[in-house]
């Protein structure tokens, strides 16, 4: 046997494939970025922070990570690429340097009501091999336990070509699946009431339907009407037995209505397809209000809301379902994983183990396999994401993150911080938009932009070290080391809101008083239970205005004057200065530009490829007919006033001839939350995470409530912007309302007139009050981890 002996050759200093050491962005104009130019270093953790819209994210994501990700793309074949996103260039003149992009982001995880955190992270797949490879009694394999797949069998006769001949043999087939026959794997099952679906004095013909969508003269009403099921003319409370069941209940029929084939359904089916399979937090909000009026949701009494059939139930580990380990904690998922011993699954125990074990590491230890992904938050969706990454073995790969410390107490973000810098360390570049100091100063290399919002931002104000940025007199850097005070008097709260008994998720019997007419704070580590005690107890309804962290829903077309209904009053001003309909002034009704049907811009779709958005040649982009834009109002006309910015249009609708009291109203509160520089007609599909976020309070605030509650608004908002934002809470109170503000950021809980503090830990290690009282009185005891922090956040 012969050994080889191996020689080490070293390369000689400064090789030239050791020079690619900085990702380099050259000309950069993506939304408002002033071609920017920029090096970033490689293997350092680089933060992005300045003011919310100065340009982080058009340049973190929208370039460096985009381009990434299109030039991975662009490795497929054309077959495969036409399954995927099709991404258009960045608007950079030069981008040299990078690396394989993974993007970690706020997205809420998909909506959809089958997806739970389980089947989101892999976990369910392990469990469900094991459970079928040690469950007892044996039942089938790993599908017999997935609540998606339904349990089918059939028989029948196959025609086969056996040695030249045609031979027909009868074949069974069965799948065992662990889907509930009852509730279809959903978990509740549904109980719709017919009441609410039609006027029952009316006839088809008369539009009876309460249904959204199904008017008399809309597509589904002319169905109905025209189906010959039953006398068009005849009230439904006069109809049969049989023509009440083919009106509710009808399987899928081909009919044919003004000689167009059509299929015909019941109105249940139908509704339960077109509305209830999807999640209902999804759904638009007239829609979502039908479906809460007409629609009750019970736990399904088959499966007891496991979604699984009573076959995939049966089989059992160490006395435990599949559907009983999916509903632990899933810290105490990982210890029971750890005390089965079986060699023959040892490779799949050690793979479960790791993945549960970084769930506890990560923060996220308080949270069940069952539990569903569309209720997770946004900083719980973005740590779920994480998970996968954390145990990889890639090195020198772009790690981009979106404010990771999102709904983090104090106390979460060390640990936070520390994930970040282990990914480092393994060699990987890691790029992070953030706000909060603790995270700021943890970074290798500091790129501060601004100097202010949207059209005042998009350059580079700093570039360098934490220290460097302390003495830069930037924004960032002025409000780096900013410290909110004790307030010395607080308010005398007006009267109490009694919760009695909470029990939602992990509360433990809660009773609790929140003062009114003062600003409360309730506040704990993340998964204490703060959100089930909010929304969970707190009556919604009349009086109570809640703004939660729920992503805003819109086109391209959408934008804040339509978002917020300032479009109505300044289309009412130009049509009655111009005789003319309001109409006219739509960009997506009568006034639209013909040629590119309102949008401004024409798209040409290539396939694969990227596809191109050329400027409408007919209306110049300005989305209106030319007739309309001759219309004018102040000496202005419609596309001009679309192009304006809060601010400037404050101005130009509070006096002289264009005066319009509703639209400064909604002006003056877009001003308020701090989007004085957002112009009306800034499609919202371009507007920041934090920027959304106060767009849809500055909605809110105009709705009649004496209950304000807030859901994190600190969310994406800069050191300075925190100091506007505790100014406007304070108006509110002031002006007789009551605020309610779930919140983590010390400057927030040392503004508040009460805390409320859950804890002392995570799961069904929190769920008490574990204090209430004045700031003051906590940062005095420190005897939870929030007075501990607020504490030293404070200087006390």
């Amino acid at each position: 046997m012969s050994t080889a002996t191996r020689t080490d050759v070293r390369l000689p200093d400064g090789h030239v494939a050791d020079s690619h050491d900085l990702i380099r962005v050259h000309g950069a104009r993506e939304n408002n970025l002033r071609d920017l130019s920029i090096e970033i270093p490689k293997r350092r953790l680089t933060v992005f922070t300045g003011v919310s819209g100065s340009g982080k994210s058009s340049l973190v994501f929208g370039t460096i990570a985009a381009e990434s990700q299109r030039l991975i793309n662009e490795t497929y074949s054309a077959f495969v690429q036409g399954f995927m996103p099709t991404l258009a260039r960045p608007e950079v003149d030069l981008l040299e340097g990078l690396t394989t992009a993974i993007i970690v982001n706020q997205e809420r995880m998909g909506a959809n009501p089958r997806s739970t955190v389980g089947t989101a992270t892999d976990a369910s797949a392990m469990l469900r091999i094991l459970f079928s490879r040690l469950g007892d009694p044996h039942i089938g394999s790993p599908q017999a336990f997935s609540f998606n797949v339904a349990s089918i069998s059939g028989a029948g006769a196959v025609t086969l070509e056996r040695g030249g001949e045609t031979v027909k043999e009868r074949r069974d087939f069965q799948i065992t699946g662990g889907m509930c026959p009852r509730c279809e794997g959903m978990g509740r099952v549904t109980d719709i009431d017919v009441s609410a679906l039609y006027d029952d004095t009316k006839s088809l013909n008369e539009g009876p339907f309460t249904i959204p969508g199904y008017s008399a003269d809309g597509w589904y009403g002319r169905i109905y009407s025209g189906c010959g099921f039953f006398d068009p003319d005849k009230p439904i409370r006069d109809f049969t037995k049989r023509e009440l069941r083919d009106l509710l209940h009808r399987e899928p029929t081909k009919i044919k209505v003004d000689g167009i084939n059509l299929t015909y359904e019941g109105l249940i089916p139908k509704i339960q397809k077109s509305f209830l399979s999807k999640d209902v937090d999804a759904l638009q909000p007239h829609v979502r209000a039908f479906v809460e009026r007409a629609v009750t949701f019970t736990t399904c009494p088959d499966c007891d809301g496991t979604r699984l059939s009573e076959l995939a139930r049966s089989s059992k580990i160490e006395g435990r379902s599949i559907a009983d380990v999916s509903a632990m904690q899933i810290s105490d998922l990982a210890d029971w994983v750890r005390e089965l011993e079986e060699p023959s699954v040892a490779p799949l125990l050690t793979g479960l183990q790791h993945l549960l074990d970084s769930f506890t590491e990560i923060g996220l230890g308080y949270l069940s396999l069952d539990r569903p992904a569309g209720t997770l938050s946004g900083g719980e969706a973005q740590r779920t994401k994480m998970i996968r990454h954390l145990g990889s073995s890639l090195t020198d790969v772009t790690y981009v993150f979106d404010e990771p410390t999102t709904g983090l107490h104090p106390h979460d973000i060390q640990r936070m911080n520390a994930l970040l810098l282990r990914l480092r360390d393994k060699g990987n570049t890691v790029l992070v938009v953030e706000h909060k100091p603790e995270a700021i100063a943890i970074a290798d290399h500091v790129v501060d932009l601004g100097p202010g919002a949207g059209a005042a931002g998009g350059t580079v104000c700093f570039e360098g070290t934490v220290a460097g940025l302390r003495a830069a007199g930037t924004l960032t850097g002025r409000h780096l080391d900013d410290r909110a005070r004790l307030k010395e008097s607080v308010r005398t709260p007006t009267g109490a809101l009694e919760i009695r008994g909470a029990d939602a998720h992990n509360l433990r019997d809660v009773d609790v008083d929140i003062p009114l007419g003062v600003l409360c704070v309730v506040t704990g580590v993340a998964g204490s239970g703060k959100s089930s005690l909010v929304h969970g107890s707190i009556p919604s309804g009349a009086g109570v205005v809640s703004v939660d962290q729920g992503a805003i829903r819109g086109s391209r077309r959408s934008n804040p004057a339509t978002y917020t209904g300032l479009l109505d009053p300044i289309r009412k001003a130009f049509a009655k200065a111009n005789g003319v309909k309001p109409a006219l002034f739509s960009a997506n009704s009568e006034g639209a530009c013909p040629t590119c049907n309102g949008a401004g811009v024409l798209y040409t779709d290539l396939g694969m490829m990227a596809g191109v958005a050329v400027a409408c040649e007919e209306c110049e982009g300005r989305r209106f007919q030319a007739a309309v834009l001759e219309h004018r109002l102040g000496g202005r006309n419609i596309s001009e006033v679309l192009a304006m910015s809060v601010t400037e249009a404050g101005e130009f609708f509070g006096a002289g001839e264009a005066r319009t009291p509703a639209a400064r109203t909604v002006l003056a509160r877009l001003a308020d939350v701090g989007l004085g520089y957002l112009s009306l007609g800034q499609p919202l599909t371009t507007l920041s995470g934090g920027e959304r976020q106060r767009l849809k309070l500055a909605t809110h605030m105009g709705a009649d409530g004496g209950v304000y509650v807030l859901d994190e608004p600190t969310t994406g908002l800069h050191l300075a912007d925190v100091e506007n934002l505790l100014a406007l809470l304070d108006r509110l109170v002031d002006s007789g309302k009551s605020v309610i503000v779930v919140e983590h950021h010390q400057a927030v809980m040392a503004h508040a007139d009460w805390i409320v503090d859950l804890g002392p830990g995570a799961g069904h290690d929190g769920g008490r009050v574990v204090f209430e009282g004045t700031p003051a009185d906590l940062v005095a005891g420190r005897a939870t981890l929030t007075g501990e922090h607020l504490a030293a956040y404070v200087g006390a």
